[in-house]
């Protein structure tokens, strides 16, 4: 494809060229007929940010800011010089000009030396285009071809780039599950012979994938060359195309909001290899995808992902109930050891060996083990990265509501302590870090953290005692830029913990009595 250095606006590059309709219950855009390329889609069902009232443009016409689209077609093999179809080719509709799920488009474009050039696209009610593309030879010679696929992007996606997210190329080759970064691309290009797989390129939220027909070997590559990246394969096995005869070719292109039940349906029923990864689940998928799952059936039952994480939060509790239980019983134990402990340690301030062995003594005599303490963190500290994970990259969770101010659990607390929470109408997050602009959800957990911290024996060495009294402030500005809806688990997994402190305390004092 010709390369060029200017660029015009979006609507006007739509315009500029005879276009093919598209439209189903999720996308709507358009074909260009100039080389037969999908390079103008939008998702209808969801907004640019919370209170647009623009739908996500992914696609964008060749030559256009941002452009971005795919593109079929045939490359030739032998000495025979052939007349393919380019990227400045005008295709014709043949019959229906608007494609939408079970009306499919065909378009032909004739070289004038025999050979008629056929694309049928077909669209789901989803987000996947079936193309296949045909050649019919009308001369008395005979040719070799050779199909590819190519999505093309002009520049990087906005937005920085997070080591816990994989955004850019990826794919699956036979059983390898293939991510590369743009900066590794610029830096060399990959290729791979493979019989089976897909590629793409993947943002956060959206994904561009293509897959070879079935049983074919094929090349596949990513590359970048000024500002603009491209994922290719091509079928590595000529399709010899004699006098009177047709050869087709069929390529699954996807342009897609990453859904995971419509991903993993793909998947599964169209038999693409671990096309669900493309969803980045991280290392521990096994347990984030599940969790992602549990969070998902308990917003059909309360229609509120923030209620969701709340039942989790408490369904987490009940379930390691027994060991957070042990560990409460030994600091409630603790602390009313902790005169005794004193005691103690100013009876044996000279003696450090000493005091050791009498301290060891009492946990022992008392059946306490001050480790115990840690096991709450401890349990918490898996299911506090899964539900991470989940929150930044699940689609289902962008944009998804709770109650009052809470409107998108994805993103941070949208009050700040520094407008006394929307009071004064200054906005904060324009000008300072979002560590600074502490939300209200943030606060309440570092309140929660500190009355929990209270119920809990203080430790004996002032200089710890001065850093856990601190441990609240430090965690309200960490999780000030959270998502909302990790902040929220936290609240009430501290709220749950005081709970079970306060009645595993009652317990032992009636029992003391």
């Amino acid at each position: 494809m010709g390369e060029s250095s200017k660029k015009i606006e979006r609507d006007e590059a739509i315009a500029n060229v005879s276009r093919v309709k598209i439209e189903n219950e999720n996308i709507k855009g358009s074909l260009s007929l100039q080389g037969a390329v999908i390079d103008d889609i939008t998702f209808k069902n969801y907004k640019e940010t919370l209170n647009s009232e623009n739908n996500v443009t992914f696609l964008n016409p060749k030559n256009s800011s941002e452009e971005y689209f795919i593109e079929t077609g045939w490359a030739s093999g032998g000495n025979e010089k052939i007349k393919l179809p380019l990227s400045d080719t005008i295709w014709k509709v043949k019959g229906n000009s608007t494609l939408t799920p079970n009306n499919p488009v065909t378009i032909e474009w004739d070289n004038g030396d025999g050979l008629i050039f056929t694309k049928k696209i077909e669209l789901d009610e989803k987000f996947l285009f079936k193309i296949t593309q045909g050649i019919k030879n009308n001369s008395n010679k005979s040719f070799q071809f050779y199909p590819y696929a190519q999505i093309t992007r002009g520049g990087k996606p906005e937005g920085m780039q997070i080591y816990i997210l994989h955004e850019g190329f990826l794919g699956v080759f036979g059983e390898e599950l293939v991510e590369k970064d743009y900066d590794d691309i610029e830096k060399e290009k990959f290729t791979i012979n493979s019989s089976k797989g897909w590629l793409g390129i993947t943002d956060k939220y959206w994904l561009t994938a293509i897959v070879p027909e079935k049983g074919k070997e094929f090349k596949a590559e990513f590359v970048a060359k000024k500002e603009k990246y491209r994922a290719n394969y091509i079928i590595k096995e000529a399709k010899i195309l004699n006098p009177g005869n047709s050869i087709t070719n069929e390529t699954k292109t996807f342009v897609a909001a990453k859904e995971v039940a419509v991903i993993d349906g793909y998947a599964e029923q169209l038999g693409i290899e671990k096309f669900d990864l493309a969803i980045d689940w991280g290392w521990f998928y096994f347990f984030t995808k599940p969790l992602f799952f549990i969070i998902d059936y308990f917003f059909k039952l309360t229609g509120n992902f923030g209620l969701a994480i709340v039942i989790i939060t408490a369904l987490v509790r009940l379930i390691f109930f027994p060991l957070a239980n042990y560990s409460f019983k030994s600091m409630a134990k603790m602390k009313i050891l902790q005169p005794e402990m004193l005691r103690l340690k100013e009876l044996h301030k000279g003696d450090k060996v000493k005091l050791q062995q009498e301290m060891m003594a009492l946990y022992k005599r008392e059946k306490i083990n001050p480790a115990a303490g840690c096991l709450p963190m401890l349990i918490q500290i898996p299911v506090f990265f899964a539900l991470y994970k989940v929150l930044f990259v699940s689609l289902a969770m962008r944009h998804a509501p709770f109650y009052l101010w809470v409107q998108d659990l994805s993103a941070a607390d949208p009050t700040s302590i520094l407008n006394l929470f929307g009071l004064i109408p200054w906005d904060p997050n324009l000008y300072l870090p979002k560590f600074l602009n502490i939300g209200l959800w943030p606060i309440i957990m570092g309140l929660s953290m500190y009355i929990q911290q209270k119920l809990n024996p203080q430790p004996a060495d002032p200089m710890q005692a001065k850093i856990f009294m601190f441990l609240p402030i430090v965690f309200t500005f960490i999780l000030a830029p959270f998502a909302s809806g990790l902040v929220i688990y936290w609240v009430f997994n501290n709220l749950f913990s005081m709970a079970q402190q306060i009645l595993i305390k009652k317990k032992m004092e009636k029992e003391k009595k």
